[in-house]
């Protein structure tokens, strides 16, 4: 639904997208994480065809966006939230989405629809009356997703989605963007929010300037180290250390009381490890195993950990 091919931008001699290769299937939710000033936004836009590109190609449902009739029937079949939000202010929150009904052409009857079920959706069909300049930073966030969305497209581009939005609101989002996964859009989210993106994304790209990793967020948590177990004692003795140095283990690291192994199967090899301890004198608190976060996968492809 969305390829790009050595998608390169470029500002004069900054380069802000670097051959960027990646490919995004209908109905999947992707997810852009990067620092600030990596190229998300940019690449967005690009494939928006909102900005040209310096050079590489991209497609969207097959549509070329460096041609110029391709570009149009793009802009027909995408929505998108943009990074700075911009509405009407002295119109209602149900003029502002008529308005850019009509704007896609849809009908009378698709418009009311459309903008009775998303306000709906997001909490704000009792203020579809409202002038939107007496709105909260939040509310307007969650009108400009609506805004995106009144002629039923079949890709989203999302950018920042949860910007501005207090924690139950961000919930509505979140839950808002899964059920419109039900209904098989492919949707495309920058966001610096971690959690959302591991709650949210079916695949993530880790980005900065360049694309680094792709992958499932339980694949890239895996792939910051392996299986490590943790085993709490109650005193670590060199008997025990000297018992543990006779198993095929690959490291240990101690930390105060605590043993941090690497295992190639801890359901399998736990049990041996433990005996082991017990038989040198050592006295078991609890073992547990050590799961890495998303977080921990970002800042290893971020900083090159």
């Amino acid at each position: 639904m969305i390829d790009a091919e050595n998608l390169t931008k470029k500002f004069g001699t900054f380069t802000a997208v670097d051959n960027l290769t990646l490919h995004v299937d209908q109905g999947e939710i992707f997810g852009f994480l990067g620092p600030n000033g990596a190229g998300k936004t940019t690449t967005m836009r690009m494939l928006s065809c909102l900005i040209s590109k310096t050079s590489g190609d991209a497609w969207i449902a097959g549509y070329d966006i460096s041609d110029d009739a391709d570009s149009l029937k793009i802009r027909k079949i995408i929505g998108l939230l943009p990074e700075n939000v911009s509405l009407y202010d002295d119109l209602t929150a149900y003029k502002n989405l008529d308005f850019y009904g009509k704007l896609y052409e849809c009908t009378e009857t698709q418009r009311k629809e459309n903008i009775k079920h998303f306000l709906k959706m997001l909490g704000l069909w009792d203020k579809r009356d409202a002038a939107v300049g007496t709105f909260s930073k939040g509310m307007k966030q969650k009108l400009a997703i609506a805004r995106a969305l009144i002629h039923d497209p079949e890709i989203l581009f999302l950018d920042e989605p949860t910007a501005n939005l207090d924690p139950e609101s961000s919930k509505t989002v979140r839950d808002f963007i899964l059920e419109l996964k039900k209904e098989k859009k492919t949707i495309f989210i920058n966001t610096h929010n971690l959690d959302e993106a591991q709650r949210t994304c079916d695949k993530i790209g880790i980005f900065n300037t360049k694309l680094m990793v792709i992958d499932t967020p339980e694949k890239l948590e895996e792939s910051v180290w392996g299986n490590k177990t943790v085993i709490q004692l109650e005193q670590i003795t060199d008997k025990i250390l000297r018992a543990l140095d006779k198993l095929p283990l690959k490291n240990i690291i101690t930390n105060d009381n605590k043993l941090i192994i690497d295992l190639f199967n801890p359901e399998k090899e736990n049990p041996t490890v433990v005996d082991v301890i017990v038989r040198a004198g050592g006295q078991v608190q609890y073992v547990t195993k050590l799961s890495p976060t998303l977080e921990d996968a970002y800042l290893k492809f971020v900083r090159g950990d």
